[in-house]
């Protein structure tokens, strides 16, 4: 199933799918003229993770209803911290993943990279934060859920600095 969310004027895309996420469509779609920055951040599926050596694969499962509203909430607070910000996309994947493949993008467009960087982090970190997403991990020898869970926060209680500390994998 998919849950897309995309507002009437075109500059925010929002979009929790079973379906591959394609870097490429993603940022071309970013590009505006006005916009000399896009920033895409690309969280994938790696060999590893806490304690766990050969990771196979990951599977996520979400609260389905309330993931796409919480991408919104992070949309709309990007656009409040960063407000040049020009287009703003936010998607994650649902189901099973194998190595290297894209798990969620946020992507970012801005007149001027500092502003890109800095939005398309927290973006990434407010979802980490906020959304009701969680990951089971494979890997050789057995399956659990990821490590580092969290209750989720409210979006406008997560930091945007950049040297704030991982909020997990």
């Amino acid at each position: 199933m998919t849950f897309v969310l995309t507002p009437a004027d075109g500059d925010t895309w929002l979009a929790l799918t079973v379906d591959e996420l394609t870097v490429g469509t993603v940022y071309d779609w970013a590009v505006r003229p006005d916009c000399g920055a896009v920033v895409l951040f690309s969280g994938t599926v790696r060999d590893h993770a806490d304690g766990r050596e050969g990771v196979t694969s990951l599977s996520y499962e979400a609260y389905e209803e309330q993931c796409v509203h919480k991408f919104a909430e992070i949309a709309g607070e990007i656009r409040s911290r960063w407000p040049d910000t020009g287009r703003v996309a936010i998607l994650h994947r649902l189901g099973t993943m194998t190595l290297n493949e894209s798990t969620v993008l946020v992507v970012i467009s801005s007149p001027h990279r500092p502003n890109a960087f800095e939005a398309a982090r927290f973006g990434i970190d407010a979802l980490k934060a906020t959304a009701p997403i969680w990951k089971h991990e494979e890997w050789q020898g057995g399956s659990d859920w990821g490590t580092r869970a969290q209750v989720p926060q409210h979006v406008s209680g997560v930091s945007s600095a950049p040297d704030a500390k991982p909020l997990g994998n």
